[in-house]
């Protein structure tokens, strides 16, 4: 315990700093076990975290599974239009009950057949009539869900407050972009070696962009381009500008201004979106932490429309691949080496560049604070 308490006191510490002093987190954050555990039981286990797009299942009975810490999550669309994230496990004896994507009118138990409603409502438990089985004690238990912007968020901690009252900001930078009309185009789930905090810093940060990604993203986003934008206690942001060299990435919502169609604009929902935003395009990334130095990846790519043709699609998903590629390489190459007793503090570059990891190690900072002390609010022009 006495290490956790020093490194909670280094966290808030290096939290404290004004942002010219901004410097990395040691090593030890992102390799110690014991600190992945406590970062799950304090605050990972208690917050908002996106699980996908609420097109991605559209009609009463379609349903995907993903899970969340130690909870199998069953997405479905209830006959009521409704999106519910439900356990998914039965109430018998705890198998899964469905697997990947699909559509059903009920959800049948492999194991026993114990039949639930598309509403996760028990129907049927054979033989069980006089054990008292009802669908009062054993329908499937539902978690807090929210729908905001098209995406779904699910929160396993009861008494969490509501997400959507907090992202005022986040829809004033969002808005003109209609994120909410965008058209579900396909998903991607992997597992990466790395540390759920090294994927969030990484993609938030322009640092990297054009060492990275020289063929890739240099040529739309380069480094030098990027500038930070708003943030507050919910999330952080920044915008890759194209240079005027580059070609148009489409037109997308009408109400977009010139400056918003010539800029992808990042975001890190905090703690675990992290996402980037188009005019045609939308790409956001649920990071599910399994392990200090594993994570599940799962990401969505949604369009505006129908400006982009099917081959556009394709390029634009084989880019994000090759892309995420890169990232990937790198980061599980760097999780090897950061339980080096030299793993660096060093200063993080000017606020353009990796000014929202500062933000990141703020939120972080404000997780091991007393509960009876306020949020500070900070929003950047």
């Amino acid at each position: 315990m006495r290490t956790i308490d020093n490194m909670t006191k280094t966290l808030r510490d290096v939290a404290a700093l004004p942002e010219p002093e901004a410097q990395c987190l040691p090593g030890r954050f992102y390799t110690d076990p014991d600190y992945f555990r406590h970062e799950v039981d304090t605050f990972l286990s208690k917050e908002w975290h996106c699980l996908g797009r609420a097109d991605e299942i559209p009609n009463p009975g379609d349903y995907f599974v993903t899970q969340l810490f130690d909870e199998p999550l069953l997405l479905v669309r209830g006959d009521d239009g409704e999106v519910r994230v439900m356990s998914n496990l039965c109430r018998h004896r705890g198998m899964p009950l469905v697997e990947g994507t699909g559509s059903t009118r009920r959800f049948v138990c492999s194991y026993h057949a114990w039949t639930y409603g598309r509403g996760g409502e028990l129907m049927n438990a054979p033989r069980m009539r006089d054990k008292g089985v009802t669908a009062e004690n054993c329908s499937l238990p539902i978690f807090r869900s929210e729908v905001w912007n098209g995406f779904i968020y699910a929160n396993l901690d009861n008494d969490a407050l509501p997400l959507s009252p907090r992202l005022a900001q986040l829809d004033h930078l969002l808005a003109n972009y209609r994120s909410s009309e965008m058209r579900f185009v396909r998903s991607f789930e992997e597992d990466w070696h790395t540390n759920w905090k090294c994927l969030v810093e990484n993609f938030m940060e322009a640092y990297h962009l054009s060492v990275v990604h020289p063929e890739t993203l240099h040529p739309y986003t380069p480094t030098g381009l990027s500038r930070k934008s708003m943030s507050d206690d919910s999330f952080t942001s920044y915008c890759a500008n194209y240079p005027e060299t580059a070609t148009s990435r489409g037109q997308g919502a009408p109400g977009l201004t010139d400056e918003e169609r010539r800029r992808s604009t990042l975001f890190n929902l905090f703690p675990t979106q992290i996402a980037s935003q188009a005019a045609t395009l939308l790409v956001s990334f649920s990071i599910m932490p399994l392990a200090v130095d594993k994570i599940r990846v799962r990401w969505t790519m949604s369009t505006y429309g129908d400006e982009l043709t099917q081959d556009e699609l394709e390029d634009r998903i084989a880019l994000w691949l090759e892309v995420n590629r890169e990232d990937r390489e790198k980061l599980e190459r760097m999780q090897k080496a950061l339980s080096s007793r030299y793993a660096p503090s060093g200063q993080l570059a000017p606020r353009d560049y990796e000014g929202t990891i500062w933000d990141f190690y703020r939120y972080l900072g404000r997780q091991t604070q007393p509960a009876q002390q306020p949020l500070r609010i900070v929003a950047d022009a």
